[in-house]
């Protein structure tokens, strides 16, 4: 099964490296939704906090500072517990 990788708080420097404060913003009111992903997507948490359920796994905590990354396939459940605003970029 596809796995959530996390990176909790990385340096500065490495979002510099990947470019983090060019990436669009995505804002989404506290819900929940079914999300899964067709392409890979890596996101960085500016605001909010949000559990995401993969199909037949745990859920995942992702807070603000977390960098994330989605893997292609990945079926998931999404609750937005706190309103959330995040950098994100695909492929």
């Amino acid at each position: 099964m596809s796995q959530i990788i996390i990176e909790h708080n990385p340096s500065e420097e490495k979002l510099k490296q990947l470019g983090v404060a060019n990436w669009s913003i995505w804002e989404k009111e506290v819900s929940k939704f079914p999300l899964d992903f067709g392409i890979k997507e890596t996101a960085y948490v500016l605001e909010g906090e949000i559990l995401v359920t993969p199909k037949g796994g745990e859920p995942v905590r992702i807070v603000p500072g977390d960098l994330v990354v989605f893997p292609v396939g990945l079926e998931s459940s999404w609750e937005v517990v706190k309103p959330l605003r995040k950098h994100y970029k695909h492929g």
